[in-house]
């Protein structure tokens, strides 16, 4: 029996049957972790901006942003002019090209600070090497941000083929936006606090796609979720110390989600069905059509089997009652065979008729909604793009004011959400090429003819086909390793504050510690000065033992009173330096951080685009024909 088993496993078609089942069941987990991907990421975006915000606010109550005209008579900056309305994007480009250094986002200066130096990179190089730091700057970034200023300064100036409104304010067009937020210079917390709307626009723009792909708030929760290996590997959401700004009925996306009246439903109002009920569906039929096809198979080998025994009997001419038994037997299984073979016919027909009336429109939906959502993500991280030009015009009176508990907090706290950025979003590229390889595969398999005919005319045809490999290629091409490096890198900048904070508390500590033992030693001076008088000589009465107490114990006082200047005044210049470098690092690290995502987001929208269009494309023309026809 064993034997046998194993032999109908060899055949083709019963081990083509396996594989599609196989490869339907991991699409039906492949949409579940794009899932949780996908509200993740949307996730992400919210904490992003959220925690900047909270660190704004934190770094503007020590170190206060002034007008130029609020001190110093320096000659005023002239206003920053809108960058002019960027060209059309062609259509045909789907990576990053004709690719040039933005000059609307030149590095801004340090600073420049009058009683020290300091290196807004490495806090722990002495300040002489200060130029040689600024140059390890370029260095250490030049793996993200030169790939991300080359490959995003096209992107960010040319815009997706289409502009829709996906905002929710109004229907401005990005540059209109552009022009308005860099019109007057702001303070660091109302420029972070227009990021922060920007971000919360961005994930509101997931919600389409949201809806298709059924994010429910179970994705939430990395206890319940069966994708738990991605939770265990330091990315559980329930660390952050802020809220998400989401609202509990909001299921992780805004605005947009209304678009669709519930999942299941296209922009045209056709009702489609759960695409994770479709799925499971049709990973259910798979499995059927696995055991029938097995069955048929086992069918066919005893019937063989039998045939070969009949024919024996009838050489031999054997006995006529075991001759017309074993024609019973025969036609009894060549019946079996039938209905097998039925059973076969009908669910196969199940599979296409779910495949062609129900996933394909899906897809379709879900290829539009991903359109979408990056086209107005493009726009959102566009317009962040100006707002973070106005860092450079910020003009900063130098703080003496130390980092406090709840700065550093704050600092390691967007260290936290910005890493969770960068991992959502590895996550989120990693979950749609698993989905997409997992669907294309099941189809290569499921387009064949339950038979050895190689694939028929109307499977090559088959729109669902055409559009899952136009998907599947596109996504192997987004150099989603630009984004990555660009997010990381303001990671980097991020952590270097954290850092420095650190260092500060840490000298902080030294100089508590210093004047503890100061105050200690001058405690023993005042009782020694006491007993023997505060101006003990040698001769004098009671100057037994020592020939000096006072006056030795007066000189460590004064050694230990100089160490205890000196680790102020290192605190000092540590506060110094921390409130100059946080600054500058922002200069520095948002540029790099808006072109790497706004690049990525208009490769994405012309990914899809191209994808969408080619399958509206092919319907309309498939719709003519049954017209014409």
């Amino acid at each position: 029996m064993g034997c046998c088993s194993s032999r109908v496993e060899r055949v083709e078609i019963v081990s083509r049957c396996k594989a599609r089942k196989k490869y339907m069941k991991q699409l039906v987990k492949a949409r579940q972790a794009f899932s949780v991907a996908h509200s993740l990421y949307l996730r992400s975006l919210r904490g992003t901006g959220s925690a900047l915000f909270q660190f704004a606010n934190a770094e503007t109550k020590l170190h206060h942003t002034r007008r130029p005209h609020h001190h110093a008579p320096p000659p005023l900056l002239p206003s920053p002019t809108p960058p002019p309305p960027p060209p059309p994007m062609s259509p045909s480009s789907d990576t990053w090209t004709s690719i040039t250094a933005s000059p609307a986002l030149p590095p801004p200066p340090p600073p420049p600070l009058a009683s020290s130096t300091w290196d807004f990179w490495d806090p722990f190089v002495p300040p002489s090497s200060s130029r040689s730091v600024n140059e390890e700057w370029e260095e250490a970034t030049m793996t993200a941000s030169e790939a991300v200023v080359t490959a995003t300064a096209a992107a960010s100036s040319t815009p997706p083929p289409s502009v829709v409104s996906g905002f929710s304010k109004d229907t401005t067009t990005t540059s209109e936006r552009a022009m308005v937020v860099a019109r007057n210079s702001k303070d660091l917390v109302e420029i972070v606090k227009e990021l922060d709307e920007y971000f919360l626009m961005a994930a509101d723009a997931g919600g389409q796609a949201s809806s298709l792909l059924e994010v429910s708030s179970a994705s939430f929760s990395g206890q319940s979720s069966k994708e738990g290996k991605f939770y265990n590997h330091g990315f559980n959401f329930s660390q952050s110390l802020w809220t998400w700004g989401l609202s509990p009925n909001s299921n992780g996306f805004g605005k947009f989600g209304g678009e669709m009246h519930g999942s299941g439903v296209m922009g045209g109002g056709i009702a489609v069905g759960s695409h994770c009920s479709t799925l499971e569906r049709l990973y259910a039929w798979e499995k059927k059509l696995y055991q029938e096809a097995k069955i048929a198979e086992t069918l066919k080998i005893e019937h063989e089997k039998r045939v070969e025994q009949l024919r024996s009997l009838e050489i031999k001419r054997a006995d006529y009652m075991k001759t017309e038994k074993s024609k019973k037997e025969i036609d009894k299984l060549e019946s079996q065979m039938m209905v097998a073979s039925r059973a076969i016919e009908t669910t196969s027909a199940e599979i296409v008729k779910l495949r062609e009336t129900e996933l394909y429109p899906q897809l379709i939906g879900l290829v539009q909604g991903l359109m979408c959502m990056w086209r107005s993500m493009y726009e959102c991280h566009q317009v962040q793009t100006h707002i973070v030009q106005q860092l450079k015009y910020l003009n900063t009176i130098p703080s003496t004011e130390p980092t406090s508990e709840i700065h550093r907090q704050s600092t390691l706290q967007l260290e936290l959400e910005v890493q969770q950025w960068h991992q959502s979003f590895c996550y989120l590229v990693k979950a749609q090429r698993d989905y997409i390889e997992s669907l294309v595969s099941w189809l290569r398999l499921s387009l064949f003819q339950i038979s050895k005919n190689p694939l028929s005319r109307a499977a090559q045809e088959s729109r669902i086909y055409s559009l899952c490999e136009e998907w599947h290629v596109a996504v192997d091409h987004i150099p989603d390793g630009v984004a990555s490096e660009g997010i990381k890198s303001f990671l980097t900048v991020i952590h270097a504050i954290v850092v420095q904070q650190a260092d500060e508390l840490k000298q902080k500590k030294k100089s508590e510690s210093a004047f503890k033992d100061l105050e200690k030693k001058v405690t023993q001076l005042r009782s020694l000065e006491s007993k023997y008088g505060p101006y003990s000589m040698p001769g004098s009465s009671g100057t037994t033992g020592s020939k000096y107490p006072v006056a030795e114990k007066r000189a460590k006082v004064e050694i230990l009173r100089a160490k205890a200047v000196e680790e102020k005044t290192k605190h000092e210049k540590s506060v110094s330096v921390t409130r100059g470098m946080t600054l500058n690092n922002l200069q520095m690290g948002f540029p790099h951080v808006f072109q790497a995502i706004v690049g990525f987001s208009s490769v994405c929208t012309q990914a899809f685009e191209s994808v969408y269009n080619k399958a509206k494309s092919a319907d309309d023309e498939l719709n003519v024909k049954r017209i014409l026809a």
